[in-house]
């Protein structure tokens, strides 16, 4: 059975809301965010790598980081990385893996899981995962991870799902970032999970899907002629991934198909979206302080997040929530609240600086 077990991590994206850290050329998944010793990619390969073989798990990632991925995972070869050689949402990529896993092997079933998320369960997150390849080996349906919510994000999508006494769950429909309101009338609910982007589906139910929802991509991508897992696949790949719209998997297919379902799990997730959301998973001191890298010195000061080079010496006083970030040349300090505008900061610091530094 574990044969047919496939995985493909998404590893593509900047991470811009990082920065100062988080670069174009050295992205987030690639650095070690939480002070353990290990990458975000790094992590998340070994906890997958529990379940599903070595040889059946790939990397979708930008074709820049080709060298960064196998200098990070070298039990990887060249072979599982899907290189794209311009961003095109999640949609083509997943479709690109569907294609090259199914003309391996028609019987896979596929966990499609982001490289940077944060699972503190890990036992936990490996059951769910089995009970979801078991679920859609034997059924033609598109399974989603749910989150159970413990308070109204409004960074998150939501998935309703219907209340039966089964495990797994039939979706009713999916809601993208509602604003607060929206958010507190889901919770109060009780019958909605947050999406945690981490997908499960037979390769045969995910390209059956393609065909009916987005054709187009499948004529761009399936010529036809197993180029898949030949000599033939860079090339191909380089020539027509360009063409393929620039979707992603929620909108172009699981909004729309009505075999989705949902598994409600609690293994203690964090996407690490933002310095914030890694600041409620690091360890705090008695003021609410907390560190990575740094040997700092807290002078009348708390809710403070200092992230420098390793051993940087750092004396904070009277400063109460603020992100502080160093790197090599580059200092950002942040009112903790105002995260989300990092994305911004680090635009304005490339038109200012010069894009190099970031």
């Amino acid at each position: 059975m574990k044969n047919n077990f496939y995985a493909v991590i998404m590893a593509g994206g900047v991470g811009s809301r990082f920065w100062p850290v988080s670069t174009q050329k050295f992205p987030k998944q690639f650095h070690d965010m939480l002070g353990t010793g290990q990458s975000l990619i790094q992590r998340t390969f070994e906890r997958i790598n529990e379940l599903v073989p070595t040889s059946n798990i790939l990397i979708a990632t930008n074709e820049n980081y080709e060298k960064l991925v196998l200098q990070q995972i070298p039990q990887l070869s060249s072979k599982q990385l899907l290189l794209e050689p311009v961003m095109r949402n999640t949609a083509p990529c997943i479709l690109y893996a569907a294609l090259k896993i199914y003309q391996q092997n028609p019987d896979a079933v596929i966990l499609v899981a982001p490289s940077d998320h944060w699972i503190k369960d890990e036992g936990e997150f490996l059951r769910n995962i089995q009970t979801s390849f078991e679920a859609c080996a034997k059924d033609d349906i598109l399974m989603t991870l749910g989150i159970q919510p413990d308070h109204p994000n409004t960074g998150y999508g939501y998935i309703q799902y219907e209340s039966t006494n089964s495990e797994i769950k039939k979706v009713k429909n999916f809601t993208e970032k509602p604003d607060l309101k929206t958010a507190e009338s889901f919770l109060a609910s009780g019958d909605y999970l947050w999406n945690a982007g981490i997908f499960v589906w037979s390769a045969k139910s995910i390209l059956k899907a393609f065909k009916e929802f987005l054709p187009d991509m499948v004529n761009v991508l399936d010529d036809g002629n197993n180029v898949y897992n030949s000599d033939f696949e860079d090339d191909f790949i380089k020539s027509n991934y360009k063409n393929c719209e620039n979707i992603s998997i929620d909108f172009g297919i699981m909004e729309r198909a009505n075999n989705v379902h949902v598994l409600p799990v609690d293994f203690g997730w964090n996407d690490l979206g933002t310095w914030g959301s890694l600041y409620g998973k690091l360890k705090k001191d008695e003021n609410e302080n907390a560190v990575v890298g740094a040997n700092v010195i807290f002078r009348d000061a708390k809710g403070n997040m200092i992230r420098t080079e390793n051993g940087k010496r750092v004396v904070i006083q009277g400063l109460e929530d603020f992100i502080v970030v160093e790197k090599k040349d580059i200092i950002m300090i942040c009112p903790r609240k105002d995260d989300q505008d990092i994305k911004e900061i680090m635009s304005e610091a490339g038109d200012y600086f010069g894009k190099k530094f970031v």
